[in-house]
């Protein structure tokens, strides 16, 4: 197994950090720069920050904000939202991001995955899939931040995105999203059994045990949170630690240093 990465959410909303319940996401949490700047002291792995309005608006990647975001981002940064082509692909890479998140505008134009595959690389790109429940063992995608059914089968869709380039999922459940129960362990296993690439479990993080689970039981290859780290005194570093207690490899750094006793004189 490769090991695990823990990946805080960040949901940008015009000027600043948002989070809610079910993508309703209405609550401010604060500005952008500095949750950064307190995450690279975390021992996190990756973020994922998503501008969660921007298909509604249509307004181009705000590429100068990401660029005073990456030179204080120092692990590696997805970006995601409003993404509808290559040229702002590049731009987004330019200002510093490391990979892009692609969702609603892959429905439209499932070639822009191929497109941006074949022009950076499949580690460029993160195909991401918001779904709700339709049925026993049956999701359907959603697209827009979740409001629009898609028609489209997760497993299949999934499937398409791999097959088209994308090297990795971010999975996320609408219902779940904010609710701290615990992720759709069900829904992470479908997807993970349907695909090679790995697939980032998403929505609905409570606890360690639920990032433990998403992993030992549905198969997840990293784990992604926001409410657990902005509404609790749970960290990144403790996810890491509980994580590695249930025999999951994650990358090191979040054990303390063993204590130095002085020598006898």
């Amino acid at each position: 197994m490769l090991k695990v990465r823990v990946i805080p959410t960040l949901l940008w909303k015009q000027v600043g950090l948002v989070k809610g319940v079910g993508f309703d996401s209405w609550r401010r949490v604060g500005p952008v720069l500095p949750a950064i700047k307190v995450y690279n002291q975390r021992e996190v792995d990756e973020l994922v920050l998503l501008d969660i309005v921007a298909h509604a608006t249509g307004d181009e990647p705000d590429t100068e904000s990401v660029d005073d975001f990456a030179a204080d981002c120092f692990v590696p940064l997805t970006v995601g939202g409003g993404i509808t082509g290559i040229a702002q692909v590049q731009r987004l890479l330019r200002a510093g991001a490391d990979k892009v998140a692609v969702n609603t505008a892959a429905y439209a134009d499932p070639g822009l995955i191929d497109a941006i595959a074949q022009r950076h690389g499949s580690q460029c790109v993160v195909a991401s899939i918001d779904v709700r429940n339709t049925g026993p063992g049956q999701w359907q995608c959603f697209s827009h931040a979740g409001q629009h059914a898609t028609g489209r089968a997760v497993r299949d869709w999934a499937r398409e995105l791999e097959d088209r380039g994308a090297g990795e999922i971010l999975l996320t459940s609408v219902e779940r999203d904010g609710t701290m129960q615990g992720y759709d362990l069900d829904l992470i296993a479908q997807v993970a059994q349907a695909v090679r690439i790995p697939v980032i479990a998403s929505g609905g993080a409570g606890n360690y045990r639920h990032m433990v689970d998403a992993v030992l039981q549905a198969g997840a290859s990293a784990v992604a949170a926001a409410s657990i780290f902005h509404y609790t005194e749970q960290t990144p570093a403790g996810a890491k630690a509980a994580m590695a207690a249930a025999g999951i490899p994650v990358r090191s750094g979040f054990v303390p240093a063993p204590a130095v006793h002085a020598l006898p004189a």
